[in-house]
């Protein structure tokens, strides 16, 4: 008798076991699913680079553009600038495999229906950060999305005082913003 009230014990306590088990796998696995994602699972692949600031990403089985928070990069009708900013975006996208994570802030789409987002690289460098750092665009914040607002003014200003990119002696003559305000529609 006692034999067999240990051995129901044991089937009892094997079977709570596998309880918890089969619980904090489901937990892991439908319930919060941010935990079950592997790194290569967060990056979504850029489809397409429309200038310094915008692209597309497939990200849920479809296409959506992206605009990358708190930059402006020179349109392409400012030339050479417009152009060289897109130039150095693909670069550095395609140096990570033409794949991004995207980070959102507090608001995630803009009055055009455009994602809003930080892009990280694949080697975890922040795009937004480098198109500034770099001299490929101007600081560009509209709050509430003002997350990375102080590293961005930094790489700003050691960018100018660089003389890096569109802050050279042949720079950018007009900000984009002033760009777009002379030649709407463009």
């Amino acid at each position: 008798m006692n034999r067999r009230k240990s051995k129901l014990r044991t089937i009892n306590l094997i079977s709570v076991v596998f309880f918890i088990l089969a619980s904090v796998f489901y937990l892991m696995h439908e319930k919060y699913p941010v935990l079950r994602t592997q790194a290569s699972e967060t990056y979504v692949t850029v489809a397409a680079v429309y200038d310094g600031d915008t692209i597309s990403v497939i990200t849920g089985g479809k296409r959506e553009k992206v605009r990358l928070i708190g930059i402006d990069a020179p349109e392409t009708g400012q030339k050479p600038w417009g152009h060289h900013a897109r130039k150095h975006l693909e670069d550095l996208l395609q140096s990570s495999g033409w794949k991004v994570e995207m980070e959102f802030d507090l608001e995630k789409r803009d009055q055009y229906g455009r994602l809003l987002a930080y892009l990280r690289l694949t080697d975890g460098r922040l795009l937004n950060l480098l198109m500034v750092k770099d001299g490929y665009a101007v600081l560009y914040t509209i709050p509430p999305n003002v997350k990375y607002v102080n590293e961005m003014k930094d790489a700003q200003s050691e960018a100018r005082e660089g003389k890096v990119g569109i802050w050279s002696a042949i720079g950018l003559k007009e900000r984009p913003g002033d760009y777009r305000r002379e030649h709407p529609g463009m």
